[in-house]
């Protein structure tokens, strides 16, 4: 079992920002910054983010999540690099499958089909990444083994997301949303903890349709549909907003440190 260690520490506006390893992966935790005369912040829930296609643990959305979610609850906010993604290096077959995307898109051509095959391959790698980060940053004192666990995490994320809130019983809710129907769907039937799922209506890559089904899929008896209009990229930024709402009602809030 691989142990968490600190390589570097911030803070600004209320907010720690502590860069982390577990074994050769690397993280960010965002936590609360301690108050006047306090040693740290009391026990507080965990959301864990992943990160979108492309990008990092650091990403401006990530970042920008993390700081609605630390401000507004309290609360531990955790995102590591998917494979082949941030500061971790490719495989030959992540370069190959980039290499791949990349032509399709100059040719106009539909691009999901290498998404989901790819994103596949990277969920199979993530999913045991994910869970040893999650042991390490449930020793810590101001996460704890028994606290509220929640999933936060839209296109690759949620690809990744989806099989890891199957196989990981510590996550009780989850906000996820925009992919596919088909490679997720059977797995989404063994998800019942409280969803909020995330659709854009004018999707140019997910057909509506193949978006909805996915939804239809959970088995959670608490699910929630927001649908905004607009493309890929464009979710509004209010849906962050309540994503923070969702996490508040079903993890709970921080802890005041003991006297």
């Amino acid at each position: 079992m691989h142990s968490l260690r600190f390589t570097a520490e911030t803070s600004s506006e209320g907010v720690v920002e502590r860069d982390f390893t577990v074994g050769d992966v690397p993280g960010v935790l965002w936590s609360p910054a301690p108050g006047p005369g306090l040693p740290g912040p009391g026990r507080a829930p965990l959301v864990l983010m992943g990160h979108g296609g492309g990008t990092h643990k650091k990403a401006p959305a990530m970042a920008g999540r993390a700081r609605l979610l630390v401000t507004g609850c309290g609360f531990h906010v955790a995102v590591i690099d998917a494979p082949g993604h941030g500061d971790r290096p490719r495989t030959a077959h992540d370069e190959r499958e980039i290499a791949v995307m990349r032509r399709t898109m100059a040719a106009g051509e539909p691009v999901g089909p290498i998404v989901v095959r790819y994103n596949a391959h990277l969920a199979e790698r993530a999913v045991p990444e994910w869970r040893a980060a999650l042991d390490a940053l449930q020793e810590l004192p101001e996460i704890g083994a028994d606290g509220p666990v929640g999933y936060f995490g839209l296109n690759m994320g949620t690809a990744i997301g989806v099989p890891l809130t199957a196989v990981e019983p510590r996550i009780t809710a989850a906000v996820l949303g925009m992919f596919w129907h088909d490679p997720l769907a059977e797995t989404a039937k063994r998800i019942t903890v409280p969803v909020e799922f995330v659709l854009q209506w004018d999707d140019e890559h997910i057909p509506r349709r193949s978006g909805l089904a996915l939804f239809d899929a959970f088995a959670s008896a608490e699910k929630t549909l927001h649908v905004n209009a607009g493309r890929h990229k464009e979710v509004p930024r209010f849906e962050a907003e309540s994503a923070v709402r969702f996490f508040a009602r079903h993890l709970g809030r921080a802890t005041a440190p003991p006297a």
